[in-house]
């Protein structure tokens, strides 16, 4: 189990590293339909009307559920990836599965 900061001033860069930390797994933050660049702060990134908080996250939530919290809570769109950030990985997996695919 991880918890993961949502704050305006913490880099994408950071919050990258921490999920690549947890589960190995690559995840991609994006500006409308534009990858962020790493040196861009989450309040740059997310809708203004969303706010700064954590978020408590375990192996076994479905990547489509974590994409629908990080949108919908802190206004972030992403995706997540396999390890080497070569493809994205299916909604229906888990967050503990990511990492183990090639």
């Amino acid at each position: 189990m991880i918890t993961l900061k949502i704050s305006g001033r913490k880099t994408v860069k950071i919050l990258k590293k921490e999920f690549k930390a947890a589960f190995d797994a690559t995840l991609r933050i994006f500006v409308d339909t534009n990858i962020a660049e790493d040196t861009a702060t989450l309040a740059s990134v997310r809708k203004s009307s969303n706010k700064s908080g954590s978020i408590t996250l375990r192996g076994n939530i479905l990547v489509s559920n974590f994409e629908k919290i990080m949108i919908e809570d802190f206004g972030i769109k992403i995706q997540v990836a396999d390890k080497n950030n070569e493809h994205l990985v299916d909604n229906s997996l888990t967050l503990a599965k990511c990492g183990l695919l090639e």
